[in-house]
């Protein structure tokens, strides 16, 4: 599908439907328009105050997740703000096993939300609104009304997705109230913050809602790193509380980073010498050490319209519409290093201060990525007998854009002092275009039904889906042009048991697909290449069974979940075919244990936690570890998380959390005496609150409250690790009028 032809189709759509957006969670201060479809609610406010959601935004999850045999967590903004979480990373910890574990490749670097998602790479897989946003960048929350973190295939939901599921943010929008809100943070480490939220009604049925940022902060711990970012996100609403309503929704955010290389591990415990390095065997680097340049930058434009457009026919039907444009552009510098023999240097081998290393690696993108969307759905509610029915269909249209500038780097910079850099030194990077552009687009074409049937006065539901993708995936470099198309037949299928109202009993099945270059519009012409055009779709399929039990009358959901995804058609060098090359015969497979407890103890006592425990294996094909090992890598064995909050009735707040992460395993690449492994940690949070008056509430975060040392990511060769964040103080004064 060109882009000429792309546009009249999306057009038509629109024109055609009435809304549509996942129906998109909205601030749950205000009392929700209810509306019921047959024997299931639907609000106006999916996303309730508090810890706990009942009811995922996107309408294909037809039940509340109390019934949805699939293990799905909502992080809701009155979470991840309690925290100070500023970035979807931040809020993610509140996942257990869910991070950004990874840290690039060889000399290059992960910019962004690098999340790894039980056992595998899930960056490609976040979405807002259940629209893909892509783009290697870092996320701020400050117009996000919740997290959706689903766990398994998620392909029947999404089309192409990573093997273990997706990220959604539900973003914000107008509502019928007047209210101003926001919150202003000072902390350790020159971190300064302030947001606003301001609501206002027009008339009976419409209202503006304008969402801001201002962010100016250091890194803590880290010296030079910076993020600096402002963003405006406006919304209108028309029609709210009638039968046909209308939402335009926009968002810019405009960053200016100084991104962060890492630390060398040279020195620590797992780390081992190479030529000219046997004399800094336990002389670890300080972790504050910044090996960059004044000319490093991350400059991040993120620009994004949504018209969402939705329709009730009746109580059972209902039509949705929605329409995305979404750009991102990004222009990065990094000045990267490996810290091989090779690359160090001295002048007296006994004197540390005079060892220095070669900064020639650097990490450079000039990116553009660009969205366009319509998404069609038909909700409706029927009986078929005895047997009720909650059907949600639809159509996707989507065109997908990137394009990477070709440049050329030049690299003058003097050697860092290993133990004392100064990004201060001599000489600089020029970056120049040079016309040799790379640009890749996939074109998708999609139809999904899903259908819950309620047996037996709703103790058995029984939950299937489909999707049909038809896709096209172009790409051109300066030496190829290649091209992939196909059709993607995802799947899922599941069954939920009620012996008793409060517990829910539940299988699931389903099929995902990654097909090739579907992750970053990159093909291949290796014949040892997942993105060879040649190549079958990565094809995972996960079983899942649990119990889900709504306790202490609906105030608090407590969910357990066995599970298994096995991934297929991955490359095994190890079995040739008849010309030589290798196969897709390999196979990587994951089986876990997950535990969570969300909601109210009591009225004053809240509670959100979750255990995970993965057992990884590549069950065909080269073990990919560095130690050797046939597990996966940059995934903790065990993982868990807690936060709880306890309110006084004198407008105390008491708030604290552990998050617990195990060791990660690195990848292998032939890079020699690197860390094979990184240890777990364990770091304390803690947060005290006092409400002022009833609109001014003054809050202090103390994060690793006592100061543990560890290390949050490693890169593929072992040569950086990212420390983790050290102990700091935030303080905020939140307000709500």
């Amino acid at each position: 599908m060109t882009h000429k032809k792309a546009v009249p189709s999306f057009l038509a759509l629109t024109c055609f439907g009435v809304m549509a957006s996942p129906a998109l969670a909205q601030d749950s201060a205000q009392d929700a328009n209810q509306r019921s479809l047959g024997s299931v609610t639907v609000t106006d406010t999916a996303i309730e105050e508090g810890f706990k959601a009942d009811q995922a935004s996107s309408p294909k999850y037809t039940q509340p997740l109390q019934d949805t045999p699939q293990t799905i967590q909502v992080i809701t903004k009155d979470l991840f703000l309690q925290q100070g979480a500023t970035t979807l990373a931040e809020a993610l910890r509140n996942s257990p096993g869910v991070g950004t574990f990874y840290a690039g490749e060889n000399g290059n670097t992960a910019t962004g939300d690098t999340i790894y998602m039980r056992g595998f790479d899930s960056s490609s897989s976040i979405f807002v609104d259940g629209v893909r946003d892509m783009g290697s960048i870092s996320r701020d929350v400050f117009n996000t009304e919740a997290v959706e973190v689903l766990k398994g295939p998620a392909g029947t939901d999404v089309g192409r997705t990573s093997p273990t599921g997706a990220i959604n943010m539900v973003s914000k929008r107008a509502k019928l109230d007047n209210s101003v809100s926001g919150s202003t943070t000072i902390g350790t480490d020159n971190q300064k913050r302030a947001t606003a939220d301001i609501n206002q009604t027009i008339g009976a049925n419409a209202a503006f809602r304008l969402n801001a940022l201002w962010d100016d902060s250091d890194v803590p711990g880290r010296d030079h790193v910076k993020n600096k970012r402002i963003g405006i996100a406006p919304s209108i609403g028309i029609g709210i509380d009638t039968p046909t309503r209308a939402y335009l929704n926009l968002l810019y955010v405009d960053q200016d980073n100084i991104p962060d290389g890492f630390v060398p591990t040279i020195g620590l415990k797992t780390w081992s010498p190479q030529v000219n390095q046997s004399k800094l065997i336990g002389q670890p680097v300080d972790s504050t050490n910044f090996y960059g340049s004044r000319s490093d930058h991350d400059d991040v434009t993120a620009k994004m319209a949504t018209l969402i457009l939705e329709h009730d026919f009746s109580d059972k039907v209902k039509l949705t519409n929605i329409t995305r444009w979404g750009q991102t552009k990004q222009d990065y510098l990094l000045t990267a290093f490996m810290t091989t023999g090779a690359n160090t240097a001295y002048t007296n081998v006994n004197d540390l201060s005079t060892y220095t290393i070669a900064r020639s690696t650097p990490t450079v993108k000039d990116v553009k990525n660009q969205v366009l969307t319509n998404q069609l759905n038909l909700r409706a509610d029927f009986a078929t007998g005895a047997v009720e029915h909650s059907l949600s269909a639809g159509i996707e249209l989507t065109q997908e854009k990137y394009k990477s500038y070709g440049v050329t780097a030049t690299n003058n910079l003097t050697r860092a002092n290993l133990y004392n850099p100064d990004w201060n030194t001599a000489g600089s990077y020029t970056v120049v275009r040079n016309g040799l552009d790379t640009t890749g687009q996939t074109d998708t074409q999609a139809f999904y039904i899903f259908d819950t049937a309620k047996f037996f006065d709703g103790s058995l539901l029984i939950t299937g889906g489909i999707r049909v993708d038809n896709y096209q995936t172009k790409y051109r470099s300066p030496t190829l042009k290649l091209k992939d198309k196909g059709t993607l037949f995802n799947w899922k299928l599941g069954a939920v048991y009620k012996p008793v109202e409060p517990v829910s009993l539940y299988v699931n099945y389903a099929v995902s697909q990654q097909p090739p270059g579907g992750a970053n519009f990159t093909l291949s012409s290796a014949l040892n290449n997942a993105a060879n055009p040649n190549m079958d779709p990565q094809k995972a399929k996960t079983f899942e069974a649990g119990i889900k039990w709504s306790a202490l009358g609906d105030a608090l959901s407590l969910n357990a979940a066995v599970f298994q995804t096995t991934v297929y058609n991955e490359i095994n060098s190890q079995i040739l075919d008849d010309a030589g090359n290798p196969t897709q015969t390999g196979k990587k497979r994951v089986r876990g244990i997950e535990l969570s407890a969300v909601g109210q103890i009591t009225d004053a006592w809240s509670i959100s936690g979750g255990y995970s425990y993965l057992d990884t294996k590549v069950t065909e094909g080269p073990n990919v570890a560095a130690n050797g090992s046939n597990e996966l890598t940059y995934t903790p064995d065990n993982a868990f998380t807690v936060w709880s909050n306890y309110r006084f009735p004198f407008g105390l707040e008491l708030a604290g959390g552990v998050r617990h992460t195990g060791g990660l395993r690195k990848g292998t690449d032939g890079a020699v005496g690197t860390p094979q492994y990184t240890k777990g940690y364990t770091v304390v949070d803690l947060m005290l609150a006092y409400q002022v008056t009833d609109n001014i509430k003054l809050r202090v975060n103390a994060n690793n409250l006592f100061d543990k040392e560890y290390i949050a990511s490693i890169n593929k060769s072992g040569y950086r690790y990212t420390p983790g964040t050290p102990q700091t103080f935030l303080f905020s004064a939140d307000f709500s009028f």
